[in-house]
């Protein structure tokens, strides 16, 4: 079986030169080790072509790799840390030889200037794995841009009949929310994040300043055969104190505003009937339910910080605060 049929199953001619890298950097030693990131996947250790690639900065030989002709639709993962990187609607056929897409998943992909000096390479946003190069203005699409990956840096993850859930909830210091997030059977990812804001891709010291108006904010993806967005909703509002304003303990400042970004009209039901009930019980909530705009993943040493950094205290400690079962 090949590696990448075993990443798949764990997880169910001037545009050519235009690709083609110019300079590359000597390789660091070979890892043994299985690579792990804020995707909550646990992805196979990098071949040495792999690894040529992803790590030592070099290109593929075009109309050679598995996706440059590939059109099923689904979502392409990061070959490294599994961090999703591109959905299927955004690629198209270029006639280049690589794989190429016209838009990223927001925030997934961080550019940066080639080493070349002319070029703009592309990396994961999550562990910074060498995905290929940008290029602008070439009428390709309407949107002018053209990814141009390397197919040994992604994985193909097909899309699922069952689909996947997604929630997004700002409750304090993201790192405790995450943490609690991430004990829950059926979760496939948890990741720290900013959304709300007016500034895209902020980072952790622009949000602390307050002007961005971002929050604090952690994604969950999960398996809804397994848990329901009314358990995690429910966990939510019992894992932070959702009657303080722009605070949480000792944490103050709008970035730590208590808020439910609902995806849907049902998340914004569920989460009105939940605040509804513990008004009932006598609680003041000032949890906001806002529709979600775009979810901006935190710098990775955010990432899986109470994992990170064992015995650091974290203020977010579970109270039982609901008189009702677990679905409704």
């Amino acid at each position: 079986m090949s590696i990448r049929r075993l990443v798949i199953a764990v997880l169910v001619l001037t545009v050519v030169v235009g690709c083609q890298n110019r300079s590359e950097t000597k390789e660091p030693p070979m890892s043994g080790q299985s690579n792990e990131n804020t995707s909550g996947r646990s992805m196979p250790p990098l071949t040495d072509a792999e690894r040529h690639v992803i790590v030592g900065k070099g290109t593929e030989s075009p109309f050679t790799g598995e996706y440059w002709n590939h059109f099923e639709p689904g979502t392409y993962i990061c070959r490294q840390c599994g961090a999703a990187l591109y959905k299927s609607d955004s690629k198209f056929e270029s006639r280049c030889g690589w794989p190429s897409f016209d838009d990223e998943i927001p925030g997934a992909v961080n550019r940066i200037p080639d080493a070349d000096g002319v070029r703009t390479e592309i990396v994961c946003a999550a562990c910074g794995a060498h995905l290929g190069h940008v290029f602008e203005g070439e009428g390709l699409t309407p949107k002018g841009t053209r990814h141009c990956v390397n197919s040994v840096s992604i994985v193909f993850v097909p899309e699922s009949p069952e689909s996947t859930g997604r929630a997004i909830f700002a409750g304090g210091c993201f790192w405790g929310v995450e943490h609690h997030f991430q004990q829950v059977n059926g979760v496939l990812s948890a990741r720290s994040g900013y959304i709300g804001g007016h500034v895209d891709s902020p980072s952790y010291e622009q949000v602390c300043s307050g002007e961005t108006g971002h929050a604090e904010a952690v994604e969950v993806l999960f398996d809804p055969a397994k848990v329901s967005y009314q358990q995690f909703a429910k966990l939510f509002f019992e894992i932070h104190d959702p009657t303080q304003v722009d605070r949480q303990g000792p944490d103050v400042g709008t970035q730590y505003r208590s808020t439910v970004f609902y995806l849907d009209a049902e998340q914004k039901r569920v989460a009105e009937v939940l605040i509804a009930r513990l008004t009932d019980l006598g609680y003041d909530v000032a949890t906001q339910v806002v529709p979600a705009g775009t979810f901006w993943p935190a710098e990775d040493y955010h990432q899986d910080f109470v994992e990170k950094n064992p015995g650091r205290h974290i203020c977010h400690v579970r109270e039982l605060r609901f008189d009702i079962p677990a679905e409704q």
